[in-house]
């Protein structure tokens, strides 16, 4: 017969308040920035928990990247090529700034899953000191010759005449974009991804209510043209910095830059350069590729600069939320290794694809179905919108690639291998993808939707070689330097 304690213990453990927390409300938890273990529990969940705040940070991201090309269409096809343009430059910073990103977002996800919050502190602060040291460098010059940039771009001097205060205003201001990469990615690493995903929400919010504002003069504002679009997301980038530091300097989540953690240390930033080496090379080869397509594209005039610009922003509407998922993978691979579980991390990875590539299919049905009304909403321009259709649809027939080689990729660099994904951008994009744009357009009757169909070739070619070299599993040895104090 059971005993009265027995009984007792028995009707305590059914209890459902000793019951495991349902998804729901671990997902509200996460929301309300409550600190969750990612090396433990169930993987899937873990996923869940770290993509719902990622994907709709990017979600918001990529709303504004066209709600921006909205507004800026209004102005007509010479701001919209200002944008496309400066866009085209701007992929140099973002890729320092997402290449520095990935290391300190690989360091700070090691020291957490060690549980080592020290640890990650110290290089947080180091990510941020180079993060200023490098816009100071780069934001100098971009303000003085802000001008010759835009003539070396390809543009015309109606477009310069048109464009260049909105060059000036977002080249010259680069740090701001930096730290906002930077202070997110130390978030992401800490597992604080719903911190970061409120920082996107605050900076977009604000970008999007003042961009008709100082585009137009509404109200009590002045009337500034494209430059108003570019001093908007100053405005709002900014905001969102100063709202980072404040959570960062305040412990919201697992960090708080203070204390004798919070100081300058050599070592530490030596590794975070030795990581970031490699992630900046990576991000420069991919993203200066898309430097030299746009300049592949110019020559065949405004109109298809136009049509190309908007495609891109749609595209980019679409692998932003894409990316976020990407980047719980990151997360999970660095905290995972940190806690000497590579097979939990690698399940992690192969999940997280399966979830992308869910969601790309959806979206490249829609964009070859709709693309002519949703380009529609965006210019007026026959021959604009032509040229964003054909750009649209071919971007979106590699998009189920697109995926597992975002997947991957953030995957070896949550691991701290970003030499891996640089050698294969490398191979990809200036071994195949240039050299294919500029032959499909200027030797063959392709013209410009040549340089359109180098990117889904290249972009596919890359995944298939990314989930190759993941499956050997090298990057589960990958060292990152032990914590320095």
């Amino acid at each position: 017969m059971q005993s009265s304690n027995e009984s007792t213990d028995a009707a305590a453990s059914a209890s459902p308040v000793n019951a495991p927390p349902s998804a729901w409300r671990e997902i509200k938890d996460v929301l309300k920035g409550h600190v969750h273990d990612y090396t433990t529990g169930s993987l899937r969940r873990s996923i869940l928990l770290l993509a719902i705040p990622m994907v709709l940070e990017m979600a918001l991201e990529s709303a504004f990247a066209v709600v921006d090309v909205f507004f800026v269409g209004k102005i007509g096809d010479d701001a919209v090529a200002t944008v496309g343009l400066t866009e085209a430059m701007l992929t140099i910073v973002y890729a320092i700034g997402i290449g520095v990103s990935m290391s300190a977002t690989a360091l700070v996800a090691r020291r957490i899953g060690e549980k080592n919050v020290d640890g990650a502190v110290r290089a947080a602060t180091q990510a941020i000191g180079l993060g200023v040291l490098i816009g100071v460098v780069f934001g100098i010059p971009a303000f003085i010759w802000a001008e010759e940039l835009l003539r070396f771009m390809g543009a015309s001097e109606t477009v310069v005449a048109t464009g260049v205060g909105y060059t000036r205003v977002l080249l010259s201001t680069n740090v701001v974009i930096l730290l906002l990469f930077l202070n997110n990615a130390i978030l992401r690493g800490a597992g604080d991804a719903v911190l970061a995903m409120r920082t996107l929400w605050i900076s977009n919010g604000i970008n999007i209510l003042l961009d008709p504002c100082l585009i137009f003069g509404l109200g009590p504002f002045p009337e500034m043209g494209v430059t108003g679009a570019a001093v908007a997301t100053l405005i709002g980038r900014g905001t969102g910095v100063l709202f980072q530091f404040w959570m960062l300097r305040r412990g919201v989540g697992r960090i708080r830059l203070h204390g004798e953690a919070f100081a300058f240390v050599p070592k530490i930033m030596v590794e975070l350069l030795r990581l970031s080496i490699g992630g900046v090379t990576q991000f420069l080869i991919a993203t200066a590729s898309w430097v030299a397509l746009m300049r592949i594209v110019a020559p065949f005039g405004e109109t298809v600069v136009a049509g190309y610009t908007i495609a891109i922003r749609i595209v980019m509407f679409a692998l932003l939320p894409a990316w976020g998922l990407s980047n719980a993978a990151a997360t999970l691979v660095g905290q995972n290794l940190g806690a000497k579980q590579p097979e939990r991390a690698e399940r992690a990875v192969w999940l997280t694809g399966l979830y992308t590539t869910a969601f790309m299919l959806i979206v490249t049905i829609a964009f070859t179905v709709f693309a002519p009304p949703i380009v529609a909403v965006f210019t007026d321009s026959v021959d604009t919108a032509a040229s964003a259709v054909a750009a649209l649809r071919i971007l979106a027939s590699g998009y189920l690639f697109y995926a597992w080689g975002m997947v991957t990729i953030q995957a070896f660099n949550g691991a701290g291998d970003t030499m891996t994904p640089t050698r294969l951008s490398f191979v990809c994009f200036w071994m195949v993808q240039v050299p294919l744009a500029w032959v499909l357009a200027s030797k063959t009757s392709l013209n410009e939707t040549g340089v359109f169909w180098s990117i889904p070739i290249a972009e596919s070619l890359l995944a298939v070689l990314a989930v190759i070299w993941f499956k050997r599993g090298r990057w589960k040895t990958t060292q990152i330097a032990a914590d320095v104090h």
